[in-house]
């Protein structure tokens, strides 16, 4: 089971595709076991068994690869769709990320400070989000022995719940808050322009006397807050660099509305990023009579609105921590979309394409275990974009001249010399034979039996 686990993580990496078309891929692979397609999908039934186990498994050794910051935990949400039209168990109409009709499974994520996937869950797709945290985090606590770190999320999950779950013990946390959703009062103190610091400053700034054009400068304020019974400091920044960046988003989404009003259409869907939203209707008759006419308009005050909150963005937390800490950990949230991109894209971990529950999860556990061997990968060799390593990892391929012996048909470059002096082999050699073949394709097998899950991280099997 566990060799079929491997060529799967294998295959998800170099050639994502469905079980089948895996199975295809796998004859390619050298010095491998071959399963049948059967006891693929056998495998698959018994792995999503055995998912707690093995996600714990996996960290564990991962431990031995790459340190592990577990002192602060990212936690965040998204959907994957399915190519079928009736929803049934776990796949369910909801809100998709991609905007799909489609009936979706949702997945809740947890990652650690050095951008290393900790764990996950699977959730219905019309569920909400929030109460998916709690769970998985009791399980992290239980098998992965962890209990002090901070946990920081964005704002769809900063239930009071969770805030007061994270604010025990040596727990804590660090969440996004909408400026806009602010009560009057502390709306009003975050948009004052008077009242700023530099972090390690304290000279007073105000905002209406910066250059907003050059200054590329962070500024803050913080005041304690009481809301729902919960002790917690509200932390706001404003930076000119991120104002002109909205303003520059938002030009352009304008000049897209200008267009769609000249041409006499709205187009408006549900999406806060819609140019649509730019654009109000005037209906109008020179008659007096039944006003069956419209003329579109920029709704200029809508885009003053907008405008009022640029630049700002604010953060609840009951951490006691410097403003540049605080400003470090939120600022490294980005990874965790990153890592559901990757799997998106680069795994094409979307449409799913099994059906029954167990396989499903398996298929996801596959995906995870494939997510985390990658970035194990792409910490050893930095630098590189995900697109650029995949493709580099595509590309070992050899060709066999004699029975056992291979020369190699890809393109040495830069990345790839690299790859070989971290993981210690070379497959730019004028010839490969097989007695060199087999010195460093069974290097992994020399681990412990226990080990056997997470030898997958070798990017080094290459195909024919």
């Amino acid at each position: 089971m566990y060799n079929i686990l491997a060529l799967l993580i294998y295959a998800r990496i170099l050639s994502p595709s469905s079980k089948k078309s895996s199975l295809a891929y796998m004859q390619e692979m050298l010095g491998v076991d071959l399963p049948n397609l059967h006891d693929i999908y056998r495998a698959l039934s018994l792995l999503s068994e055995r998912k707690e186990e093995l996600v714990s498994a996996s960290y564990h050794h991962s431990i031995n690869v790459k340190p592990r910051d577990t002192r602060i935990l990212y936690y965040d949400c998204t959907n994957f769709y399915f190519e079928i039209e009736a929803a049934e168990d776990m796949k369910q109409y909801g809100v998709s990320k991609e905007h799909r009709p489609n009936p979706i499974i949702q997945m809740g994520l947890f990652m650690d400070a050095n951008g290393l996937p900790l764990s996950f869950t699977l959730f219905d797709g019309n569920k909400n989000e929030q109460p998916s945290m709690k769970p998985l985090e009791k399980e992290i606590m239980r098998d992965f022995h962890l209990s002090d770190f901070v946990v920081c999320t964005d704002a769809g999950l900063s239930s009071n719940q969770n805030r007061k779950y994270n604010s025990f013990s040596n727990r804590h946390f660090i969440t996004t808050q909408s400026i806009k959703k602010l009560k009057k009062n502390l709306k009003d103190w975050a948009l004052d322009p008077s009242g700023w610091q530099k972090p390690n400053d304290k000279t007073q700034y105000n905002l209406n006397e910066l250059n907003l054009e050059t200054d590329d400068s962070i500024y803050y304020k913080i005041r304690p807050i009481n809301e729902n019974d919960l002790e917690q400091n509200l932390f706001v920044t404003f930076s000119p660099k991120y104002l002109r960046y909205q303003r520059q988003i938002r030009q352009g989404q304008i000049d897209r509305a200008i267009k769609q009003a000249n041409s006499k259409q709205k187009n408006k869907r549900n999406n806060p990023n819609d140019p649509g939203r730019f654009i109000k209707e005037k209906h109008f008759t020179k008659e007096g009579e039944k006003a069956n006419q419209v003329q579109y308009l920029i709704d200029k005050e809508r885009i003053k609105k907008e405008e009022m909150f640029d630049g700002f963005y604010g953060i609840c937390t009951d951490l006691e921590a410097s403003p540049l800490e605080l400003i470090k950990i939120n600022k490294n949230r980005w990874e965790i979309e990153r890592c559901f991109r990757e799997m998106k894209t680069e795994f094409q971990v979307r449409p799913v394409y099994v059906r029954r529950e167990d396989r499903i999860k398996s298929h996801f556990l596959v995906c995870f275990l494939a997510l985390l061997v990658f970035r194990l990968f792409k910490q050893e060799i930095p630098g590189y974009s995900s697109y650029e390593s995949i493709k580099t990892l595509r590309q070992f391929n050899l060709a066999e001249i004699s029975a056992g012996d291979y020369i190699p048909i890809f393109q040495r470059t830069d990345l790839t010399d690299k790859i070989h002096d971290s993981f210690g082999f070379r497959l730019d050699r004028e010839l490969i034979t097989q007695k060199y073949f087999k010195k460093f394709i069974n290097r992994p097998k020399k681990r412990k039996s226990t080990q056997k899950i997470e030898h997958g991280k070798s990017p080094r099997k290459p195909n024919k």
